[in-house]
């Protein structure tokens, strides 16, 4: 199976763990010459609050994918994607994060999808869901989870 297109699934808890996502990455995508969409996905607030943080003019065309490409945490994966030489694109989602990363992941005929989280119980899985695990079961090609740090 060749690599042409990573998706790299971030959210709102991910602005602290850009070093191993974009490590992760990078590493994956190496001189593969594939390239890396960054998906992030807002929950309806998210992205309203979003545009409103960001100061978007009300009377111009404001999309998920735009917003997306001005969101701190796309910025700087963008600029660790630039100064590794890969080649990215930016996608932009609004609903339930699993489903949009898997929608993401659909709409750019991903050959695979990067995606953080942190380590659970069962209990809190069941109680109050894991987006990871969602991706990991339903997406349409493999995943790579990156753990967050357990020190």
């Amino acid at each position: 199976m060749a690599l042409e297109t990573v998706v790299l699934a971030v959210g709102p808890g991910d602005a602290e763990r850009i070093d191993e996502l974009a490590g992760t990455t990078i590493d994956i995508v190496g001189s593969s010459g594939a390239s890396v969409v960054l998906g992030h996905v807002f929950t309806e607030d998210e992205y309203a609050n979003t545009v409103e943080s960001l100061g978007f003019d009300a009377g111009g065309e404001v999309t998920p994918n735009r917003v997306a490409a001005r969101h701190a945490t796309i910025r700087d994966l963008a600029d660790r994607l630039d100064a590794a030489g890969i080649d990215y694109s930016v996608g932009g989602a609004v609903g339930n994060h699993g489903d949009s990363i898997i929608g993401l992941a659909e709409e750019a005929d991903a050959d695979l999808v990067v995606v953080g989280g942190r380590q659970r119980s069962p209990t809190g899985k069941a109680v109050f869901g894991s987006t990871a695990q969602k991706v990991m079961l339903s997406a349409p090609c493999p995943v790579t989870f990156v753990r967050a740090d357990t020190e």
